[in-house]
């Protein structure tokens, strides 16, 4: 930018002695005339050069973001093209157990569902922003703008919500599991689904009022475009504070009570469930935050928060955002794997079910892992129970 800058002052520098050798080239020759007709004048030359120093040079100095749009041109296609097919295998098929055992339902599988469904609604919305990207126009419409971003969103608020809820369930249960067992009702289940799903369709009404195609540069861009600050500050709050600061502090929190419990619990299986309650806390961290980071800094930058080269910062956070916005939305692959897979009676339940659909692939026999051989080797005690409660 800097060499851009030298190079149009030079221009202007040189546009101007132009100009001022052909306006005193012209006093000259009208001096002549004037010697020759014996006339005694004198000129003044005032030449006002403030126009030139008042242009604002960064409007004619375009940061160069070739690089970074070929990049994302070629990353977050291939990138959401993984995610959506692992998302799509895996939740499906959470989707596919539960609801084929759905007689054997409780407050935990109904979460687990509602879990897979948020990341179906999410993950649905990613071809069409491959697209968008490869092609850098939305050629859907309207209608698919709006609608697309308020299942985004709405699939992003429900699943972080229904990820709370089964960190209080699983809380309540193992804490306070005598008073509260008598309210985890399938009714109960039913209700907190419906609270999480208008919830989280509220939360994500301004993607559906705002969001909408505009004309760009002769290109139909599908953005969001709020009518004040207010909102564009909502915009980035809502998924730091209510997608991010507020469940990592609820999962902290009761996880960390949680552990000494399950620890002093005579159980084989607590190691395990310590294991996975850590992954569930490192794995939410560690894919969510670098994301909202990069949100917030560029948040920051347009708003002329941070001062440095603006090319240089532009182009660093845009790549940032790019990079971490796919890392995190792959986590909504991990959830079947953190909580459903890990544990035995789903994992039994999976098995029973892909051996079904393809029958020519070695899977575990029926009977190993029929329900009476599971409940023969489970150990049918309080601390067995409530564990099995975390890892189910």
């Amino acid at each position: 930018m800097h060499s851009f800058q030298c190079i149009l002052f030079l221009c202007i520098g040189i546009i101007s002695n132009i100009r001022l050798y052909a306006v005193t080239a012209e006093m000259t020759k009208s001096k002549s005339l004037s010697a020759d007709v014996g006339a005694d004048t004198t000129t003044t030359l005032v030449y006002d050069y403030a126009d030139y120093y008042s242009l604002n040079i960064i409007n004619f100095s375009p940061c160069d973001s070739h690089g970074v749009n070929a990049f994302g041109k070629v990353f977050l296609p291939v990138l959401y093209s993984l995610v959506f097919i692992l998302g799509v295998i895996g939740n499906g098929l959470v989707v596919c157990v539960l609801v084929k055992h759905r007689n054997h339902t409780n407050l935990t599988d109904i979460c687990l569902l509602n879990l897979a469904v948020s990341d179906l609604l999410f993950i649905l919305t990613l071809p069409f922003y491959a697209h968008y990207v490869v092609v850098s126009t939305w050629t859907f419409g309207d209608f698919m703008c709006r609608f697309s971003a308020v299942s985004h969103n709405t699939g992003f608020f429900s699943g972080i919500f229904f990820m709370v809820v089964m960190t209080l369930d699983r809380y309540t249960v193992i804490m306070h599991s005598l008073t509260v067992a008598r309210y985890r009702t399938l009714r109960a289940g039913i209700a907190i689904t419906i609270i999480v799903w208008m919830l989280s369709f509220s939360v994500s009404l301004p993607a559906l009022t705002f969001t909408k195609v505009t004309n760009e540069s002769s290109l139909l861009a599908c953005s969001y475009t709020p009518d004040s600050y207010a909102w564009e500050l909502y915009e980035l709050l809502a998924p730091n504070i209510l997608g991010l600061v507020i469940p990592l502090l609820v999962m902290v929190i009761c996880y960390l009570r949680i552990i000494p419990t399950l620890v002093n619990m005579r159980t084989t299986k607590k190691h395990r469930v310590v294991k996975l309650i850590v992954s569930i806390i490192v794995a939410f961290f560690l894919f969510w935050t670098p994301y909202n980071i990069s949100l917030v800094l560029k948040f920051l930058k347009d708003g002329k928060k941070m001062q440095s080269d603006e090319c240089t910062l532009g182009g660093n956070l845009k790549l940032a955002v790019t990079v971490t916005e796919t890392i995190a939305y792959t986590h909504c692959c991990l959830n079947p794997i953190i909580y459903a897979f890990v544990g035995q009676k789903f994992m039994k339940r999976a098995m029973q079910l892909l051996k079904d659909w393809v029958p020519w692939i070695p899977f575990p026999s029926r009977n190993d892992m029929s329900d009476s051989s599971y409940r023969k080797s489970s150990i049918m005690s309080r601390s067995s129970e409530l564990t099995s409660t975390i890892i189910k």
